[in-house]
Formats: structure tokens, C-alpha cells, sequence
């Protein structure tokens, strides 16, 4: 087995878990495979001179060496954190550099913005933290920012959203590197579910919506998420609200940020991928407790919603399978 080298690439003001957990993804596969010669992967960690950095956390990182000094990598992974805010343009100038030699470029939420000041993302499709999709889009027009997945793969040039993301995309490589028996022992070991489709949304539906002012409409949004297989027509949810279907649809959408439909939608996908994840019922009898009636109508929400069926997404993703 080739052993690959992954290159992780420190500064001041990093996000600690940007680094720390895809870190802790990549040795524990070079665990997995440890009785092959070589092992999986070699990690090594380095900043613009060599020197300690301090993380946004607090926490102190000592790289392993500089980057002046750092051989070409099989996957360079660029974190982010509040550093990519005003970046070192050393920092800019090294990526600018040595970025295109890396087999595999990985950026883990902000650290996309680092790519982008280099140019590396020119011409690609690619994400980054919820928060500043907006901001990478308007100051990097030449790159098309997903604003919606949890990672984008655009050939050898892979971005992902916000801090925990770069778990899922790691094990995402860890998969095609290794195998999905690797990629699931690891996500085992570190308590997490298997990783999440790069398509999946940042956002669950309780956190992309707002949660309501009035009380009536925050119990109706707990209704929907408690009881996804119940009556969720605009009629039925008003009558819960006591307001007409008219004033509640508004009121709705003006105080959570979405309407009723839409979020009925998304609670009931993510009820049916958590079922689909962790038990073994069949996709009929999750599509009715899930709120669909039929296993069609499922179908066509998880390939609106994530980009795949049912079957295809319990098959890769159960981690009994």
C-alpha cells in the first residue's frame, strides 16, 4: 500500500476542530491499516515559519516544521478559523505556489477563503461555512459557491462546510482512499455517524429555520418535528395555532424565515434519513412514519433534497451494511 502524505497547513487565529478532526479521521485509518507495511497516511502539520500558533480557541499548536521546508503532498489540507479573515500574504503567496502540486487540495470551512485568494478555486465549484458563502461569492466571482451542501468535490479540489464538515469530507476520502469498511471503523471510533452526503444540507431544519417568536407557532414547530407522519396541510397546522390558514402561513414565513411547506419537507426528509441510518424497518413502512404514504413519494423528496434515493442512500450510509 502507498502511504500518502496529508500536509496540514497552520496560522495564527486557526479553528482548532478544522484541524484537529480530520486529523483525527486520517490517523485513525492509518490505525486501521496499521499491519500494512508503511501504513495509510502520514501526517505532518507546518506553519509559515515553523513557530507555535494560537489557535481561536487559545489552545497552542506546534507544527512539526515550516512550510518553506515541506515536501509536495499527496492532500494539502487548508483549515479555517478568524485567521482567514485578514490572512498573511506569505500565506497566500505559498498556497499560490505549491497548491497545484498537491495531488488533493482540501479546505475545511474558511480555509476556502485561503484557496480562493490564491486563485485555486478559480473556475470550480465549492463551499465553505454557512455564514460566509455570501462573502466568498462576492469577493470571488470566478468561483461558483454552493451555498447549501456540507462539502463539494470538484475534481482534485474538495471544500467543505463549517468546522465539523471536515470530519464528513475527510471520511469521504478516507472511503475512497481505503475503502468504506475503513471509512466506517473510523467514524465508529470516534462516535460519529457514518459521513454525511456531501449534498446534505448545513442546516437541520430546526437550525435553518428561525424559531418562531410567538408561542403558538414555536409548539406548532415542535408539532411538526415530534409528529412528521401526522396532518401537516397549512389547514391543519393553522387550526393548531388557532389562525386562519391565511394568517398562519404568513406569520409562518415571517418569523421562522420559512414556509410551512418548506419546513414540513425538511423535517420529514431528516426524519427518514435518521430512520433509514439507524434502524433496519423498510423504506414502505419509514416513508408512512415519516409523514410520505408511499415509498415514491420518498423517493422523490430525498432525490430533490439530497440527490439520491433512499436504497442508495441506506446502502451507503447504514453502518450495518
Amino acid at each position: 500500500m502507498a502511504q500518502r502524505t496529508v500536509l496540514v497547513v497552520l496560522f495564527e487565529d486557526v479553528q482548532s476542530l478544522d484541524v484537529s478532526g480530520p486529523v483525527e479521521v486520517f490517523s485513525g485509518a492509518d490505525r486501521y491499516v496499521a499491519e500494512e507495511p508503511g501504513g495509510a497516511y502520514a501526517i505532518r502539520t507546518a506553519s509559515l515559519d515553523g513557530a507555535p500558533v494560537r489557535a481561536s480557541s487559545g489552545l497552542t499548536l506546534v507544527p512539526d516544521g515550516s512550510l518553506a521546508d515541506a515536501e509536495v503532498p499527496h492532500t494539502l489540507l487548508v483549515p479555517g478559523g478568524q485567521g482567514t479573515r485578514a490572512p498573511d500574504p506569505r500565506l497566500i503567496a505559498w498556497l499560490r505556489e505549491h497548491g497545484p502540486r498537491a495531488e488533493r487540495l482540501v479546505s475545511v470551512c474558511t480555509g476556502a477563503e485561503l484557496l480562493a485568494e490564491a486563485g485555486l478555486l478559480d473556475g470550480r465549484r465549492a463551499t465553505t461555512h454557512w455564514a460566509y458563502c455570501d462573502t466568498l461569492a462576492r469577493k470571488h466571482p470566478e468561483v461558483t459557491v454552493e451555498r447549501d451542501p456540507i462539502y463539494v468535490r470538484d475534481g482534485n479540489v474538495s471544500t467543505s462546510a463549517g468546522v465539523t464538515a471536515g470530519i464528513d469530507l475527510a471520511l469521504a476520502l478516507v472511503e475512497e482512499d481505503l475503502g468504506r469498511e475503513a471509512a466506517l471503523t473510523v467514524a465508529r471510533r470516534l462516535v460519529v455517524f457514518l459521513r454525511r452526503p456531501g449534498n446534505q444540507a448545513q442546516f437541520s431544519a430546526q437550525l435553518a429555520a428561525q424559531t418562531a417568536q410567538r408561542e403558538p407557532l414555536r409548539e406548532v414547530q415542535q408539532w411538526i418535528s415530534e409528529h412528521p407522519d401526522a396532518d401537516l396541510t397549512v389547514d391543519a397546522l393553522a387550526a393548531r395555532a388557532r389562525l386562519s390558514p391565511r394568517h398562519f402561513a404568513r406569520a409562518f414565513q415571517a418569523e421562522t424565515g420559512t414556509t410551512p411547506g418548506r419546513y414540513v419537507e425538511r423535517v420529514r426528509v431528516e426524519h427518514a434519513r435518521r430512520l433509514l441510518e439507524d434502524t433496519a424497518d423498510g423504506v414502505r413502512e419509514i416513508s408512512r412514519a415519516s409523514g410520505y404514504g408511499t415509498p415514491e413519494a420518498m423517493r422523490r423528496a430525498f432525490v430533490k433534497t439530497l440527490g439520491t434515493a433512499p436504497a442508495e442512500y441506506r446502502r451507503r450510509f447504514h453502518p450495518a451494511l
